[in-house]
């Protein structure tokens, strides 16, 4: 089995996981098709996304793939008066990741990180594992631990 960074991350912090691979082409395919591919709950799979806060900082959200980021309760969840999505060109450079397989786990910087509400009461997390192709699942509470997480309603109703 080929390993990421995000697993031996978790290893070595001791977090049980389960990886999961897809089959894929060079580009990413949406978080719902990935979901479908994996035979999960939508509701279970999270799509990891990178703002830019009006400030200037950068800020990382986790909701589900179906979910729209609520960009209002997103900037209200990290104290600025407002944020807007980085554009993918800049992903790489800032997060080390591509997308679609940009993961909260072992980004080159680790940026204040929010996960939808949601995270909170469900059984397990998918979220990348920082790589097209690849997802791990493990218990969303070891995931918002490990990287340092809040929680919020982040998604438009």
């Amino acid at each position: 089995m080929e390993k990421t960074n995000v697993m031996r991350i978790l290893e070595q912090h001791g977090i049980s996981y389960t990886p999961h691979s897809y089959p894929h082409g060079k580009e990413a395919v949406d978080g719902a098709t990935v979901a479908r591919m994996l035979g999960q709950d939508p509701e279970c799979v999270y799509k990891t996304l990178v703002a830019r806060g009006k400030s200037g900082g950068y800020f990382v959200f986790d909701i589900p793939v179906e979910a729209e980021l609520d960009l209002k309760k997103a900037a209200r969840a990290v104290g600025e008066k407002a944020i807007e999505l980085v554009h993918v060109k800049e992903l790489l450079g800032l997060t080390g990741y591509v997308r679609g397989g940009c993961s909260p786990v072992g980004m080159k910087k680790q940026f204040p990180t929010v996960f939808h509400e949601m995270a909170e009461i469900i059984p397990t997390i998918l979220v990348s594992a920082g790589k097209i192709g690849w997802q791990i699942e493990c218990a969303p509470a070891d995931l918002i631990a490990l990287v340092g997480a809040s929680t919020a309603d982040l998604v438009k109703d």
